[in-house]
């Protein structure tokens, strides 16, 4: 084994393994990104890999190194959605038995997808911690291979093809933008650029409420975050790999962190103006650029990871997104309790040229006065300074805004 974890040798090899196995996926220019930056951007859209994300890179290496007795002893893998779905295929296409144990609430599309790809599914656990150790029980007991997300050199290797893909699409690239929760893409990655192309920056990205890599980083050794959320669940890791981090503490040019706000934004973006469906963790990169582009030097490459996202998030996620950018509001207004008020009141919000997408009419509770309403409005409106228009005429119509988000 080499005294440095991977080198780019690893990931040439694992590159030809991959052919015909994994897509190249494309490269596209996005002139709306671009204008927004002032630089061009380019999007390396791993959202159209097969599965789904770029996670079957890795497993398909990794599982294609097992000895014939390890391959006869079948996989395991714990995981709540791209993970599973490569070890899936992976481990079929290769002709090997797979068990992937997926938490209780993991989303239906992405169970019935790792089971159309081969693999027993088996759910258990009300978190990821909870699956993980069952999955490392079912590997004590089976003598099931482990196969782990990020943090083994295989799987860095196989990630790292991402990187080779980028160099050859976009030659003139000055700074890769990557997503980051264990670190496997963004090591991956970082080995194959910097050993080719030493001048361009390579920077981590991640959620600000699962940002385990700067403090990390600081510290000089992997720290566990005590708690974290965020809606971009494909990055929500406690931890950072041990290998990874070796790679990504010593090659990366930094991670930067980004709010819930602009995850939903830039995931409306990548829908509306790039005609792309991508996961909130694979916007990840998207979002960097909407609060980081004064730190980034152009071209850039943003890779979108994965996108693989349950419909019922996405709808959340993208209303969201259009409260950010002022195309959403919702108000909660007092109106008189007599006949044609409600008319009247949706008369004056046609005046202002705002579409009620939803409207709940309450007229019976305790809090009201007699001849008191409450109504709930869910407006669709054209920015934040159509939103002030909004809520000024209706206040010059006389009535009293409660509430407003």
């Amino acid at each position: 084994m080499n005294s440095w974890p991977i080198t780019l040798d690893d990931i040439r090899g694992a590159h030809k393994m991959l052919a015909g196995v994994a897509r190249v996926t494309p490269m596209e220019g996005s002139r709306h990104l671009s204008a927004m930056i002032g630089s061009p951007v380019h999007l390396k859209c791993e959202n159209l890999q097969r599965t789904g994300s770029f996670k079957l890179r890795g497993a398909y290496v990794r599982i294609a190194g097992l000895s014939p007795d390890e391959r006869a002893a079948g996989v395991v893998a714990a995981s709540a959605g791209n993970h599973a779905q490569g070890v899936a295929l992976a481990a079929t296409t290769l002709g090997v038995r797979s068990t992937v144990f997926m938490p209780v609430a993991a989303p239906l599309p992405k169970v019935a997808a790792t089971r159309d790809y081969g693999a027993q599914v088996r759910l258990f656990g009300e978190n990821f911690d909870a699956t993980l150790a069952a999955a490392l029980e079912y590997a004590e007991t089976t003598g099931a291979v482990v196969i782990h997300p990020f943090d083994h050199q295989d799987v860095v290797a196989g990630q790292g093809t991402v990187g080779l893909e980028i160099l050859e699409q976009c030659p003139e690239v000055r700074t890769v933008l990557v997503g980051v929760g264990g670190g496997g893409l963004l090591a991956g990655i970082a080995t194959a650029v910097k050993a080719l192309r030493p001048d361009v920056r390579v920077v981590g990205v991640q959620a600000a409420g699962a940002a385990a890599y700067p403090p990390s980083l600081r510290a000089g050794r992997p720290v566990s975050l005590e708690g974290f959320s965020t809606m971009a669940d494909g990055i929500q890791v406690g931890r950072p790999g041990d290998i990874p981090f070796e790679i990504v503490s010593k090659l990366a040019d930094g991670v930067l962190t980004v709010s819930e706000s602009s995850l939903a934004q830039a995931q409306l973006i990548c829908l509306e103006r790039c005609k792309l469906v991508v996961e909130p963790a694979g916007a990840s990169t998207v979002a960097a650029l909407l609060e980081h582009a004064d730190r980034l030097e152009g071209p850039v490459v943003a890779v979108l990871s994965g996108g693989n996202v349950d419909p019922l998030l996405l709808q959340r996620v993208l209303r969201h997104g259009m409260v950010v950018a002022g195309r959403y509001l919702s108000l909660r207004l007092r109106i008189t309790d007599r006949p044609g008020a409600l008319a009247s009141l949706l008369g004056a919000l046609t005046r202002v040229d705002a579409n009620v997408v939803d409207v709940a009419h309450v007229r019976t509770d305790p809090k009201l006065d007699l001849g008191e309403a409450e109504v709930d409005l869910h407006l669709e409106t054209k920015g934040p300074e159509h939103c002030d228009a909004v809520v000024s005429e209706l206040r010059k119509a006389g009535y009293t805004v409660l509430r407003q988000s």
